[in-house]
């Protein structure tokens, strides 16, 4: 199998689970959302700490700690990343399946967006177009839904705010999830001993199979970013990109159907022209990637090295 196949099925099964993600998380009620929350970010710390022992990164998570630019980056992500799960698990534990899938349909174009407003970055006029159309859509979603959807907005622009500042981080992804949950685990560890005094906590109370569905949680955490981090090694970018849409296609298509949420024809329309946003967001995306290539393969050589040294 050569490499670039092995990373199209690595990427596959990476946005296929977070894609079924709907239906894991309402399997762990009756604990809350900030409960299964705070258990998501504690066992998700201790898988992280077991793979940066076991792939050797103590060294590279020590390095990132002492920067001190590079661990306020992570603040910034762990804080983000927090709300983006709190978010989600409310989101899908509260039947507001289709409403997350919105989120992570628009994310490109928030991603975009901010850019703009944060980096300064110039757009093309198809990305304008894009962005048009995509305001539109929040705009006749938030008269179909009667409020704007605030699901989805929060975990769009949590999304786009935690891949902004890992990106201007620049670490591997190991390292800084792991950086990221052992900030937060200890303020996860306190609310869930103060649940447990309280009589709130359902860790216990509820039989082993939910204990074991709740440890789980850090394994389900990990395995799709060590498989995403395996098909972003092995794909190009584009394809990487476009496979991106598997998981929110995923779980629109379990909210409307196994889930059942009900779909009315001002969400349809509103769908519509988010999917018409993100086709045009896209095609121009795959049309300046192919452009740049041809620019490159159009360039004259470059001397021989051999030849603009001089011997000695």
């Amino acid at each position: 199998m050569s490499e670039s196949r092995r990373g199209f099925l690595f990427g596959i099964c990476a946005y296929g689970l977070w894609g079924a993600f709907p239906l894991y998380f309402p399997l762990l009620k009756p604990s809350g959302p900030v409960e299964i929350l705070a258990h998501r970010i504690v066992w998700s710390a201790l898988v992280m700490v077991v793979l940066v022992v076991a792939l050797r990164r103590r060294a590279a998570l020590l390095a990132l700690a002492r920067d001190r630019r590079t661990a306020l980056l992570l603040l910034v992500a762990a804080a983000t990343i927090t709300a983006n799960w709190g978010t989600y698990i409310y989101g899908v534990t509260s039947g507001r399946v289709v409403e997350t899938s919105l989120g992570y349909f628009i994310n490109p174009l928030v991603t975009v967006l901010m850019g703009v407003l944060i980096l300064g970055e110039r757009l093309r006029p198809a990305q304008w177009s894009a962005l048009a159309i995509g305001f539109i859509a929040v705009a006749v979603l938030t008269w179909d839904y009667g409020r704007p959807p605030w699901v989805a907005l929060v975990l769009a622009f949590s999304f786009g705010t935690y891949g902004l500042a890992k990106k201007t981080a620049g670490v591997g992804a190991i390292e800084s999830l792991a950086f990221e949950t052992a900030v937060i685990a200890p303020f996860a560890l306190v609310f869930l001993a103060w649940l447990g005094t309280s009589g709130g906590a359902h860790f216990a109370s509820e039989g082993v199979g939910h204990v074991l569905l709740l440890i789980s949680s850090g394994v389900v955490t990990a395995i799709p970013l060590l498989l995403f981090g395996g098909a972003a090694t092995r794909m190009s970018m584009t394809s990487l990109g476009l496979l991106q849409y598997l998981a929110p296609v995923l779980q629109f298509g379990l909210g409307i159907t196994v889930l059942g949420e009900h779909m009315p024809t001002g969400r349809w329309v509103g769908f519509g022209l988010v999917w018409l946003a993100l086709s045009v967001f896209t095609w121009d995306a795959v049309r300046d990637r192919r452009r740049q290539a041809l620019a490159v393969l159009a360039m004259p050589p470059e001397p021989a090295a051999a030849a603009a040294t001089p011997s000695g």
